[in-house]
Parts: C-alpha cells; sequence; structure tokens
C-alpha cells in the first residue's frame, strides 16, 4: 500500500478533477479500481504460479518462448527502459510543484533547473554500492501514513458538503462523447494512483504460500486504498472549490494539499506536511530509480536483452548502464512533463505500458493455462471475467490516448517503439543466433517453482 501512495494523490486530486470538469472525479477513482482489481487477478495467478523474481519478464517469457522466442520478454524490458522512467518523472514534477508552495518565488525555470539537478543528484546517491534501503523504506511509510491521515482529518474538521455535489451541468450525460473522453482519462489517472498492487507479486520467492498471500495482497490493498482515495478526495473537495482546481497555475492544482491544511489548521502545519511529502516524493524516487535500474540488468544477465546492460560497475557493483538509462530517461520525461502538464504524461507512459506488459499479461493467462506442466496453486475468480474487464479496460485507456493528450501523440508513439524495439531485437537475436535466426529455446526448467505439491489446494 505505501508502494501505491507514494506522492501520486496528492499531484493528481486536482488533476482528476480538470479530467471530469467537476466532483463527479470520484467516479475516476472508482473506476480505477475497478481495472486494478482485474489486473490484479492477472499478476495474482501468474505470480501464484511463477512465484521467483522477475515478474512480467519471466511471465512473458514462459508464455510466449514457444511461440516467438525471446521476442516478448525482450519488447517488455524495451519498454520498461521507457514507462519506468516516465512515471518516475511523475514524482519529479510533484516534488517541484511542492517545493513551489514553500517558495512562492521560484519561476518556472528554476522549478525546470531544481527538476533535473534533483534527478543528477539521485543518480549521484545511487552510483554506489547500495546494501539495503530497509531504513529508507520503513520512513517512506511512516512519512506517507502520517500524510494522509494529516490530510484526512484536516479535511473532516472543516468540511463543507454542499461543495462535494456541487455538479456542473451535463456531468453525468453519458450520452455525450465528451463524457466517456473525461471517463477514460480519469481511469488513467486513478489506474496510475493504483500502480504498485503488483508488488507482491515480486515477493513471491520469499512468501511460504503465495498461491494464499498474492491474491490477498492484491485485494486488500487495492480496495483499502481506494478507501483512502475516496475519503481524501471527497475530503479535499469538501475544503477547496473545485473551481479553484481548474486553474492549472493555481496553487489549488499544483499544491493542492498544502493549501488545504494551511485554510484549515494553519501555515505551520502546511509547511510541515509540505516538507513530509517532498520527503515522501524524494525517497520513492530513490528506491523507484534504483529497482528500475535492475530491470534490463537482471533481463541482460539472463540473456534476454543487450550484454553492456549486465555489466557491473568494476568496485561498487551496480548496473551501470540500466541506472544511466534510467536517469536520463527520467530527465526527459521531466522536460516532457513540464512542457506539457502531469495528465499528458500520465496518457504518455500507460499507452507504453499498455501495448506489452498489460495486454501481453491478459495473452499469457490465456497461452499459460494451457500448458498442463505448470502448478497453479491459485486460480482467478469468475475467470475470464476478470480478463475480459482488464483487457477492455486497457484498450480505452490505449484507445483514449491520444484524446487526452492532444498533440503528443501517445498512440503513435508507443507504436513506433515497439517497433524500434522488434528492429533491435532482430539484430540482437541475429548476432546471438536465437530465434527467428535460430532454434526456439526449449529449457523446461527456468522458472524456479517455490511452491511444494502439499500447497496446492484439492
Amino acid at each position: 500500500m505505501s508502494q501505491m501512495v507514494g506522492i501520486g494523490p496528492f499531484i493528481t486530486i486536482p488533476a482528476m478533477i480538470v479530467a471530469f470538469g467537476g466532483p463527479q472525479a470520484v467516479l475516476g477513482w472508482i473506476a480505477g479500481a475497478v481495472l486494478a482489481l482485474a489486473d490484479g487477478m492477472i499478476w495474482a495467478e501468474l505470480g501464484a504460479s511463477m512465484p521467483g523474481s522477475g515478474g512480467t519478464y519471466v511471465y512473458l517469457r514462459e508464455a510466449f518462448k514457444r511461440r516467438t522466442g525471446r521476442l516478448m520478454p525482450f519488447l517488455f524490458v524495451w519498454s520498461a527502459v521507457l514507462f519506468i522512467p516516465l512515471i518516475m518523472a511523475t514524482g519529479v514534477i510533484g516534488f517541484v510543484q511542492y517545493l513551489g508552495y514553500l517558495l512562492p518565488d521560484m519561476d518556472n525555470t528554476t522549478g525546470t533547473v531544481v527538476g533535473l539537478v534533483l534527478i543528477a543528484l539521485i543518480t549521484a546517491v545511487l552510483w554506489r554500492r547500495i546494501e539495503s534501503l530497509g531504513r529508507l523504506t520503513v520512513v517512506l511509510w511512516v512519512v506517507m501514513v502520517a500524510t494522509v491521515l494529516t490530510v484526512i482529518v484536516a479535511c473532516f474538521t472543516h468540511f463543507n458538503a454542499a461543495q462535494v455535489v456541487d455538479f456542473p451541468a451535463g456531468a453525468f450525460d453519458i450520452s455525450s462523447g465528451g463524457f466517456w473522453v473525461a471517463f477514460v482519462a480519469g481511469l488513467t489517472i486513478g489506474i496510475y494512483d493504483y500502480m504498485g498492487y503488483n508488488t507482491a507479486a515480486y515477493m513471491g520467492a520469499e512468501m511460504k504460500n503465495p498461491g494464499r498471500t498474492i491474491p490477498r495482497s492484491v485485494v486488500f490493498s487495492v480496495v483499502g486504498i481506494m478507501v483512502i482515495y475516496l475519503f481524501t478526495q471527497i475530503g479535499v473537495l469538501g475544503v477547496v472549490k473545485w473551481q479553484e482546481m481548474m486553474d492549472t497555475s493555481s496553487q489549488a492544482y499544483t499544491s493542492v494539499v498544502s493549501l488545504l491544511l494551511e485554510r484549515t489548521w494553519g501555515t505551520g502545519v502546511s509547511t510541515a506536511v509540505t516538507v513530509f511529502i517532498l520527503i515522501t516524493a524524494f525517497a520513492s524516487l530513490l528506491v523507484g530509480l534504483l529497482a528500475g535500474s535492475r530491470v534490463p540488468y537482471d533481463a541482460a544477465r539472463d540473456g534476454v536483452f543487450f550484454k553492456v546492460y549486465a555489466k557491473l560497475h568494476p568496485t561498487k557493483e551496480f548496473p551501470v548502464a540500466g541506472l544511466i538509462t534510467m536517469g536520463v530517461g527520467t530527465m526527459v520525461g521531466f522536460l516532457i512533463g513540464r512542457f506539457t502538464d502531469i495528465s499528458t504524461l500520465i496518457q504518455l507512459l500507460t499507452a507504453v505500458m499498455v501495448i506489452v506488459q498489460a495486454l501481453g499479461q491478459v495473452a499469457a493467462v490465456v497461452l499459460l493455462r494451457r500448458r498442463s506442466d505448470m502448478m497453479r496453486p491459485y486460480r482467478m475468480w469468475l475467470y475470464p471475467a476478470p480478463l475480459i474487464i482488464a483487457a477492455a479496460g486497457w484498450l480505452a485507456v490505449y484507445f483514449y490516448s491520444d484524446a487526452n493528450a492532444p498533440g503528443l501523440h501517445p498512440i503513435e508513439l508507443s507504436l513506433a517503439w515497439v517497433a524500434a524495439g522488434v528492429v533491435c531485437f532482430l539484430v540482437w537475436a541475429k548476432r546471438e543466433k536465437s530465434w527467428p535466426f535460430g532454434p526456439l529455446p526449449v529449457e523446461p526448467n527456468e522458472v524456479d517453482q517455490e511452491i511444494s505439491l502439499d500447497e496446492i489446494p484439492a
């Protein structure tokens, strides 16, 4: 749950209001939760069946290795080196926005420089041997919980219910095409804020019973965070009028939580909580870039990506190419977000993520269910309904992304990125004499099965 929250809701509550054009934005959090639950069931089944480390990379490798060799896991890593930095870039944008509350005289150019320096600083901090981030994770969790609870309590001590139901004309006119464009924009922001519900699937090797633990983790975390988000969104609307948040240059948009606390409990509390938010943003960026740099490294070490990413620093033993790629990519994503807006950046990153990871895993479940050599301690409930809901939700997010990010063309850019990845794969496969320039891999034991037969339910 701490992985799901981060700084996300503090910067996307106003973005959700702008997407819907009113307090009906609450629908975005509900729709996002439905998609997260459906997609979470996919992660639960795949994670329970293959509870080692690797996540999507392993799932796609196992599902498609007998059809397209290493193409799909290669394309996932290729996509990840783009969408992971874009996700990190949203956190940098949030950091700069809330720093602007503490430094009201900071202009746009200075804010951009601060963001770039922040990314360079985090990259420099990670340019060393990192033995453990346990203490940092605890600090992040405590700060996150304290911040969210403070905001919720402050909201409901100064709550004006009339502002929450002050809907504009035509707010629920489902016959209007504009409603569905707004709805999918809100769905995209919502699913972005729920990202992290799949964290448990990456920890299956460390669980005694992943077939039981992973599904429960997914359901409890999504439902719990949905309740938190609904209370936060409704509480904010009860203090800050939604019309104020429609102005993207106002404090109500850039640092709504700080403004809310200033109006309810005064400048002292708002300043303290703003500092907490900045700490949360910094810590989550540090952990995110650290983890992101390991994705291409793990794949390259397994012989499924460019060998340069498998090299470690000669003395400090961290993946140099992966860290540099993530740092530079985050800088590029941050600049895109600064010259557009946070919603546009979210549209771009989700479009890139959907085309290989999200839809690829939907197909992976179907393909892997045809195999008789895999243990399945957990099967998703109401199959194939979660697959259909997840596929429909992700396709809606994808095909509406151009309409919700005018001028940036997320669909075209994502297709171009995947096409470039296919070309790079062919070059790599020819050099490695892998499929389609060699035989399909037939390794029967690529995935370590951590579950004993005794743990499989009858």
